[in-house]
């Protein structure tokens, strides 16, 4: 991965990429045009050609076509592997055209995004690519009379639909697993991130990608991933995303043809503060964990959960390290956030802090939108004390950078309290006693618990969520399990 920090004011100003729609290896004008206006100064970036109910099916067409022929499928895994592997490559060397990209369409600081977005994107292509032909099927024990198979058959088409958070990770997370193991792809990326999604799949095309088995629909929900998740001809759907969209999603797949759903949905994350715990480090990574992205993760850790005796303690050092997380232009290389990816989605930030002031809970620092002159959407950490477990701010996710705090007396009440939402997404917890530890990462009903630390892991471990977090984990080699068909084949021998 490229270290070089490039100009990116200069970058941002000359950067060239795709704007239409991508089917059957061929770029289409859609049937209108809808503009990308950057949160960084609410400027107009480009405008990129929508997808209507028809284009979708184009698309679908298209895939089941190079699904049905194998021209992808029906190659040696080795081969799969080759063009993955190319692709990695080529967005490794397309690193910060991806990057600023990034920063433009969503708000992401442009060095951050080349760290740490572009650099998951190679790595999940790599990874996948280099899994895919290690991944062997079975031939189970049975009497000598009898010979049985069990083989990992790719499913067919897999519609994804993803948010814009993370673009380009999250886009990747569902497309290499799926393309891995045989499948071929529709892509619906957000409305407000369709440009690194366009570019990723042109340099898809260049690796060697065959005509068809990757599309990309730009659009609306309302119209492109209502179309795409409803479909009849779409064997699997995946989506990140709300929980109010996910459930939308598993209605539209059972009424069309029961396509397997796989949903990534919210959360409210926790980092639960004993108070044996190295106070320095949780309270710096909590400021972290909900100021990261400018808080716009489903893992964001927007509730400090802290023991009461240490509660004043941790405070403070959250606070300090706030003040030097303030957002800033993205394409500063020294931004330590950026911006809040929409006006829109600043008004509902703002609007939620409001409500949750409103029902009682005390405002500590921030609370009202920044750097208003530029035209951008951004948010300044805030911090809101004195709530109750049930409280509007504690139980609703936020995607901002807004934190939480409550306060515990025992250790069982602190699990009680990380339990407390509808989520189970991911939560942290910090103490120095391994037993205790144990105890209260077992008792948190959430796909992933840290301890000591937030965020921590690498594509070899899952990642998904349980409750109204959804169902179906991207990374790791159960990702690609989602996208396979066990067939079993019995013969009796003569």
């Amino acid at each position: 991965m490229t270290t070089t920090a490039p100009d990116w004011n200069a970058l941002a100003a000359s950067v060239e990429f795709p704007t239409d729609l991508l089917i059957d290896g061929a770029w289409d004008s859609g049937v209108g045009r809808v503009e990308v206006i950057s949160p960084i100064d609410g400027r107009v970036v480009t405008d990129v050609a929508q997808a209507d109910g028809t284009a979708v099916d184009q698309a679908v067409a298209s895939a089941r076509r190079s699904f049905e022929d194998r021209r992808w499928a029906g190659l040696a895994p080795v081969d799969r592997k080759d063009v993955l592997i190319r692709w990695a490559h080529l967005v490794n060397d397309h690193a910060p055209q991806l990057a600023v990209l990034t920063a433009l369409e969503m708000g992401k600081p442009a060095r951050e995004a080349q760290a740490i977005d572009v650099r998951a994107c190679h790595r999940t292509l790599r990874w996948f690519g280099e899994a895919l032909d290690k991944v062997l099927d079975e031939m189970p024990k049975v009497p000598d009379s009898s010979w049985a198979m069990i083989e990992r058959e790719p499913a067919g088409v897999v519609g994804a639909i993803t948010p814009w958070n993370f673009p380009l990770t999250i886009e990747t997370w569902k497309i290499a697993p799926a393309l891995a193991v045989g499948c071929s792809v529709v892509l619906k990326p957000a409305e407000l991130s369709p440009l690194t999604a366009l570019y990723v799949a042109r340099l898809g095309l260049e690796a060697g990608l065959p005509e068809g088995v990757l599309n990309v629909v730009n659009g609306t929900g309302a119209v492109a991933g209502a179309a795409l998740a409803g479909h009849p001809d779409v064997d699997i759907i995946t989506f990140t995303g709300s929980t109010a969209t996910g459930r939308r999603i598993m209605t539209a797949a059972a009424e069309s043809n029961m396509k397997r759903p796989y949903l990534e949905l919210g959360g409210k994350g926790a980092n639960i503060v004993f108070p044996d715990a190295d106070l320095d480090a949780a309270a710096a990574t909590t400021a972290w964990a909900v100021t990261y992205n400018a808080g716009q993760m489903c893992t964001a850790g927007s509730r400090l959960i802290v023991h009461e005796s240490v509660k004043d303690e941790v405070m403070e050092r959250v606070l300090a390290a706030m003040a030097g997380l303030q957002p800033d232009n993205p394409l500063n290389h020294d931004a330590p956030i950026g911006a809040i990816a929409s006006s829109r989605q600043l008004d509902t930030v703002h609007g939620i802090v409001t409500r949750g002031l409103a029902e009682g809970g005390r405002l500590v620092t921030g609370g009202s939108p920044t750097l208003t002159e530029t035209c951008g959407s951004y948010y300044p950490p805030t911090v809101v004390d004195d709530l109750t477990p049930d409280s509007y701010l504690a139980q609703t996710e936020v995607f901002g950078p807004v934190l939480s705090v409550l306060s515990f007396s025992g250790d069982q009440e602190a699990v009680d309290i990380g339990n407390a939402t509808p989520y189970g997404l991911a939560s942290a917890v910090w103490t120095n006693d391994l037993s205790r530890a144990r105890r209260a990462s077992k008792g948190l009903r959430m796909g992933t618990v840290w301890v000591n630390c937030y965020e921590e892991g690498d594509l070899t471990v899952p990642f998904g969520g349980v409750k109204q977090s959804g169902f179906g984990s991207d990374k790791s080699l159960h990702a690609m399990e989602k996208f396979t068909d066990l067939k079993t084949t019995w013969i009796e021998l003569s």
